[in-house]
C-alpha cells in the first residue's frame, strides 16, 4: 500500500462496480486502499444480488458505503431498461452523498448529468472481445451497445484502462476521448485455505468457463497429452443461461478466494491461453502464489508480464501441449519462471494502483470542469 495519500484532504468518491466479474475484486482492492487513506467511497454495484461473501467483503472495509441493485449490465441481454433504472438510482445516490468525483467502471452512465468530474475505467468491452474471439465486428444487434458505450466514454472527463493495449482498443472502437491514462490493476496476496487440494501436482486455470475469450477450451483439447491433471476453477453457467462443458479437465466450481489461493499454492503451473484478457487478475494471483505462467500470446498479457511468462498463440494446441510438458519435465525451468513471475507481480500492488487513481483524481479536480460551466472549487481534494 502506498505510504502516504496523495491528497491531504479527504475525498468522497461515488464508484460503480458489478458483482459478476473481475471488476468486483478490482473495486474491493481499490476501495480498501482509498478508505485506509482516509477517503470515503460510496460503492454502487449492479449485475446481480451480491453473494454473502461479497457482502461480508464490502462490509469489512471501514469507511465504505455499499449499495447494490440486481440490474442487468450493458453486455447482458436486453439491458437498457435496467440501465435507465440504474442511472436514476445513481443520480439519487449522488444527490444524497455529494461526491467530489464520479468513478465509473461501466460505460453507459457516463452521459448522465453528473455534477462532478467523471473518471471512466474501461476493463473490457464487447467490441474488442468480439474482434479478439471471432476476428470480426459484432453483428448488428450490438449497434446500440456500441452507441451507448461510445457516448459514455466520450462524455467522460478522463478515460483510464489497466493496460495500454486495452486503452488502444477502446480508442479504436469508440474514440477519440478527452483525456486518457493507463493505470495498472493491483492485487494483494490472499491467505490460502487449509482445505486439501489435489494429491499431486496439477496444471491450474481459473476464470469464467463460459467466456470463450478465456480459451479454457484449449486446455480441454490438450489435457490428455499431459502427465499432470488439468484443474479449472470458475463459473460454468452463463448469466444469460447455458452451461460451458469441458470434458477431460477437473472442474473445481466457483471457489472463494482463500480456496483458490490454496489451489494456486499447490499448483506448480498456471495456464491461461487467453484470446482476450485486458489485464488478468487471476495470473497475477497465481504469480504471487508461486506458479509458473503459461499465457495466451496477446498484446495485453505481453505488456503486463514481459519475460516473466511463457506465451502460446491461442489456436496453437500443439504449442500449448509442448510448453506445458516442457515445464512439467524441467523443475529448474519451472522454478526460474515462477521466480520471474513473482518478481514481476510485485509491481502490481493495490497501493500502486491506488496511487495511480489518486493522481488521476487530483488531475481531474485541478482541471476546470467542462460540464458544469464553472471550475471545480477544490484543486487538491475535498468538497467546497
Amino acid at each position: 500500500m502506498a505510504a502516504e495519500p496523495l491528497q491531504a484532504a479527504s475525498l468522497r468518491v461515488l464508484m460503480t462496480t458489478d458483482t459478476v466479474g473481475g471488476v468486483w475484486q478490482y473495486a474491493m482492492e481499490l476501495c480498501a486502499c482509498l478508505c485506509a487513506h482516509g477517503h470515503q467511497v460510496v460503492l454502487a454495484a449492479t449485475g446481480a444480488d451480491p453473494s454473502p461473501d461479497q457482502l461480508a467483503e464490502a462490509g469489512a472495509i471501514d469507511g465504505l458505503e455499499f449499495h447494490a441493485m440486481p440490474w442487468r449490465l450493458e453486455w447482458m441481454s436486453q439491458p437498457w431498461e435496467d440501465i435507465a433504472k440504474a442511472g436514476d438510482w445513481l443520480l439519487h445516490l449522488a444527490a444524497r452523498t455529494r461526491p467530489d468525483l464520479i468513478h465509473l467502471n461501466d460505460y453507459s452512465q457516463g452521459v448522465l448529468p453528473w455534477e462532478a468530474p467523471v473518471l471512466m475505467v474501461g476493463h473490457s468491452c464487447v467490441f474488442s472481445w468480439w474482434h479478439a474471439v471471432h476476428g470480426e465486428a459484432p453483428p448488428a444487434e450490438w449497434d446500440r451497445y456500441r452507441e451507448r458505450v461510445g457516448a459514455g466514454l466520450r462524455a467522460a472527463d478522463l478515460v483510464a484502462a489497466p493496460t495500454g493495449a486495452m486503452l488502444g482498443e477502446l480508442g479504436r472502437h469508440y474514440g477519440p476521448f478527452r483525456d486518457t491514462r493507463v493505470i495498472p490493476n493491483g492485487r494483494s496476496p490472499a491467505p490460502a485455505s487449509d482445505a486439501p487440494a489435489a494429491e499431486g501436482p496439477v496444471v491450474l486455470a481459473a476464470g469464467r468457463l463460459w467466456d470463450t475469450g478465456k480459451n479454457i477450451q484449449a486446455l480441454t483439447a490438450v489435457a490428455d497429452r499431459l502427465p499432470w491433471p488439468v484443474c479449472v476453477a470458475g463459473e460454468s453457467c452463463h448469466p444469460d443461461g447455458g452451461r460451458s462443458l469441458h470434458p477431460g479437465v477437473r472442474l473445481l466450481g466457483q471457489l472463494d478466494r482463500a480456496a483458490l489461493a490454496g489451489w494456486m499454492e499447490h499448483a506448480p503451473v498456471y495456464a491461461l491461453p487467453a484470446r482476450y484478457e485486458p489485464f488478468g487478475l487471476s495470473p497475477l494471483e497465481a504469480a504471487m502464489a508461486g506458479c509458473a505462467l503459461v499465457l495466451g500470446d496477446i498484446p495485453s498479457l505481453r505488456e503486463v508480464w514481459g519475460d516473466a511468462a511463457l506465451y502460446v498463440a491461442p489456436d496453437d494446441h500443439d504449442g500449448l501441449a509442448s510448453v506445458l510438458n516442457r515445464l512439467i519435465d524441467d523443475p529448474g525451468l519451472r522454478e526460474r519462471q515462477a521466480r520471474r513471475a513473482r518478481d514481476r507481480a510485485a509491481r502490481y500492488t493495490p497501493g500502486a494502483m491506488a496511487a495511480g487513481y489518486l493522481d488521476a483524481y487530483a488531475r481531474l479536480l485541478a482541471t476546470p470542469a467542462r460540464r458544469f460551466g464553472s471550475p471545480v472549487a477544490v484543486a487538491a481534494g475535498g468538497r467546497p
